[in-house]
């Protein structure tokens, strides 16, 4: 009879941009043996990668390019990819931002297809604080978590082809998608930052650590 593994081992991408330390520590909390890795090969091994993630779309896919090839691998594979903010963002096709800040096209990952579009200008960006969450659709990371309260910090949101890629929403001036994931599932990410969320964080690191652990 075999003995069912209860620590999964995360991988944080560490390619430069992100609140590597206090993701680690969420994961951490959650139950996860966390290696902060810069080396794609360390992904063959691991039970879930985290893409956490701060700052402009452009850098991020530019600094991440070492890694991108292994990260659709590992996507295609099954393995539980987590995005974090710009993390989350990166997962997309493209987005707006790059045409913003004038450095031409910026492809992502285009895991979950879709593009990730500014704010209005009658909003006040960054969108930064304290919203809710309203669940749209099944998935074990958000469960228990619907109505609750999470931190966010950004001035793009994802606009996925599919509305079906949508799990969450939430209301600034318009209803975003908060959480995506692909038809997959193993596939997802947070707008917002769960290692800033207090418990409604916690419990959706530890529905991921779950997640993995259930693969």
């Amino acid at each position: 009879m075999s003995v069912r593994q209860t620590t999964a081992d995360v991988v944080v991408v560490d390619y430069g941009l992100g609140n590597l330390r206090s993701v680690t520590r969420g994961l951490e909390r959650a139950g996860a043996d966390v290696t902060l890795s810069e080396d794609p090969a360390e992904f063959d091994a691991a039970d879930g990668i985290v893409l956490p993630g701060v700052g402009a779309f452009s850098e991020g896919m530019d600094n991440a390019g070492p890694f991108r090839e292994a990260l659709v691998e590992q996507a295609e594979a099954g393995t539980p990819l987590f995005g974090i903010c710009l993390g989350m963002q990166m997962l997309l096709t493209t987005s707006e931002e790059a045409d913003h800040e004038g450095q031409g096209d910026a492809e992502g990952l285009d895991l979950i297809p879709g593009k990730n579009v500014r704010f209005s200008r009658d909003q006040t960006v960054p969108h930064m604080g304290w919203n809710e969450l309203d669940v749209t659709r099944d998935h074990p990371l958000v469960e228990g978590v619907d109505g609750e309260y999470a931190y966010f910090v950004h001035s793009y949101y994802a606009v996925p082809d599919d509305e079906s890629a949508t799990v969450a929403t939430t209301d600034y001036g318009t209803d975003f998608a908060s959480i995506v994931a692909n038809d997959a599932g193993n596939v997802f990410g947070t707008q917002f930052h769960p290692e800033k969320s207090g418990e409604t964080g916690l419990r959706i690191l530890r529905n991921y650590v779950n997640y993995c652990l259930d693969r």
